[in-house]
């Protein structure tokens, strides 16, 4: 094709060589009007040409000469058509008036137009002399080195340069054409076209009928710079266990998320989420430790969203590059300390656990943010980090705390990406004045509230390793140290948390995926003092929790289609509140979910 190219690059370039050639013989340098017109109808670079009004140009040249050279269209009958006619023609005599056709030196071969002396890149002509001379080599110049384009061309001159470029053209007609294909090949594919002549038609009707639904949806599109795009989940579950049967019926709860994307140059994004739901938590029911901290617990959680059917805004952020590798987010109402991918494939309510615990560690929301900044840097295809501050959930709206004088968050998480190893380090010092370092989930002391305002330093790392196409490994692990600064109940608390995810891909069917799950949710593991532990809720002599409950969990996902997915699941509590004297208890549940 390359070569194709070249010939027909060439050929249209002797074109324009033959009609100036003649032109510049008759009348020397064209003047600037007509190189302007020229220049302005003919891109050589780009094969276009505005034919009539260049023909038209060229006839005028040729016919101000009174018919010494006649145009294609007008040729006389008396034109000179062979070179046995020429045998009288002396070109030392042609134009004796013009000292420079005198020069009868030899013209020699360049293969730059740098080596022309003479030529400049400013000259009207320069670039279409440095492609005859640089890609075709069919241009000569004088032995001093100069291509002397002012002065006019004998026909001499001009029947080596057409004769030099028309062999060219014959070499590279003859290497593109060695491999062209034959007569035989021209039946066999006229043979091919007959037989299939039902499924081309077919073909071009179905082309057809996509053009049409693409110019419907086009004219019907909901917007050209905004996405729409949701999830409803619903899920049918229960709790057994010998007291949480007699405090639990079976549910029915449904949330659903409407998100607007909307981008205005390309490369940002707003955000705008509305929610609305029924989730209610299960209640485990727990008696111990006795007091304020037994009763229902946040290890029965599913999922989050509004209660009570009400419709709330559940994001407000907007996105945009800063440059290739910075991107920054700017959250009125939404948490997003998480700006990167997460590199665990169970997060999702579509595919995930049941469980809110199962699906991702909830020591990474310490504190529940509601405005604020951050940005996503990747330096390289393997790295990401995350940095976000925001102000703790309910502060910023609150004029009598606003966004710097209430409860915030300040995190940073870096991401390896080593496929097949994957590897997250997260840190967030947190401090609320209120809610000390509550994740929803775990004991209820594990909250660590209760003891006036409490500052926390989080720490986690999480780690996933596929082995197969069908089988992943993942763990992770986290430790808080929360500091509370109550008066007299100043003191340092401990919280930590732990799992292992067996994940299976493609279990049974394609597009499916199962999975295993088993850690400890939350637990309070030290307290400083006693006044603290007492603050919090324990009972005298007791600084942490009892004892270690077990979290134990299996699902299972069924895609039923791109948009739908099932999921049953069932997680066992050993140690609901983590205290072997209350009661295990099961959570079984049902989810579909729907994504548009």
């Amino acid at each position: 094709m390359k070569k194709k190219n070249q010939v027909l690059s060439l050929s249209f370039l002797i074109y324009l060589f033959s009609n100036t050639a003649f032109a510049l013989a008759a009348t020397g340098t064209p003047n600037n009007s007509n190189v302007e017109k020229a220049n302005t109808q003919i891109d050589i670079k780009n094969s276009t040409l505005n034919w009539p009004e260049w023909q038209s140009m060229d006839e005028a040249i040729l016919n101000s000469q009174h018919g010494a050279i006649a145009t294609k269209n007008q040729a006389p009958e008396n034109q000179v058509i062979s070179v046995e006619q020429l045998s009288n023609f002396n070109p030392e005599t042609e134009n004796s008036t013009n000292k420079e056709n005198e020069y009868s030196d030899p013209l020699g071969q360049v293969t730059s137009v740098d080596q022309l002396s003479d030529v400049q890149p400013t000259d009207w002509a320069f670039q279409a002399l440095q492609s005859l001379v640089e890609r075709y080599g069919c241009i000569v110049g004088y032995p001093d080195g100069s291509f002397r384009g002012n002065r006019a061309m004998t026909r001499y001159e001009f029947a080596a340069g057409l004769n030099a470029c028309l062999e060219r053209i014959q070499q590279l007609i003859a290497f593109e054409t060695a491999d062209l294909i034959t007569q035989e090949d021209l039946a066999v594919l006229e043979r091919l076209q007959a037989n299939f002549a039902v499924e081309l038609a077919e073909i071009e009707g179905r082309v057809d009928a996509l053009e049409a639904r693409v110019k419907t949806l086009e004219g019907q599109q909901f917007s050209t710079t905004t996405k729409f795009g949701g999830q409803i989940v619903m899920h049918i579950a229960d709790a057994f266990g010998e007291e949480a049967s007699e405090e639990n019926e079976t549910v029915l709860q449904y949330r659903s998320r409407m998100r607007l994307k909307t981008s205005f140059t390309g490369t940002d994004i707003l955000n705008v989420g509305i929610n609305a739901g029924n989730p209610v938590t299960l209640n485990t029911a727990t008696e111990f430790p006795r007091g304020t901290l037994s009763g229902g617990t946040g290890e029965t959680i599913l999922m989050f969203g509004n209660s009570g059917d009400r419709v709330d805004l559940g994001n407000l952020s907007y996105s945009f590059q800063v440059n290739e590798q910075l991107r920054w987010v700017i959250s009125a109402f939404s948490d997003d300390r998480i700006l990167s991918q997460l590199i665990t494939p169970i997060a999702g309510l579509d595919i995930g656990p049941i469980s809110n615990y199962g699906r991702l560690n909830t020591m990474l929301f310490p504190i529940f943010l509601q405005a604020g900044t951050g940005f996503r840097w990747d330096p390289a295809p393997w790295f990401d980090l995350d940095f976000f501050v925001g102000s703790e959930s309910g502060s910023a709206e609150d004029p009598r705390l606003g966004v710097f004088s209430g409860g915030y968050g300040i995190s940073a998480r870096s991401v390896f990406r080593l496929d097949p190893f994957n590897l997250v380090l997260y840190y967030i010092h947190s401090y609320s004045p209120e809610n000390g370092i509550s994740t929803a989930s775990g004991s209820n002391a594990s909250a660590v509230t209760g003891a006036g305002p409490v500052a926390g330093n989080t720490y986690l790392a999480a780690a996933f390793y596929r082995f197969s196409p069908k089988f992943t490994l993942g763990a992770s692990g986290a430790f808080s140290n929360a500091r509370t600064l109550g008066d007299g109940t100043r003191g340092d608390a401990n919280v930590i948390d732990y799992r292992v995810n067996l994940i299976f891909p493609d279990l049974f069917e394609e597009g499916n995926i199962g999975g295993l799950i088993a850690g400890i949710q939350p637990r309070l593991t030290y307290t400083s003092n006693r006044n603290l532990a007492r603050a919090i809720g324990l009972p005298p002599g007791q600084r942490s929790d009892r004892d270690t409950g077990w979290h134990l969990e299996a699902f299972y996902t069924f895609r039923v289609s791109d948009n739908i997915t099932i999921t049953p699941g069932v997680f066992w509590l050993t140690a609901p509140n983590h205290d072997e004297r209350n009661d295990d208890v099961v959570i079984g549940a049902l989810r579909t979910t729907f994504n548009f």
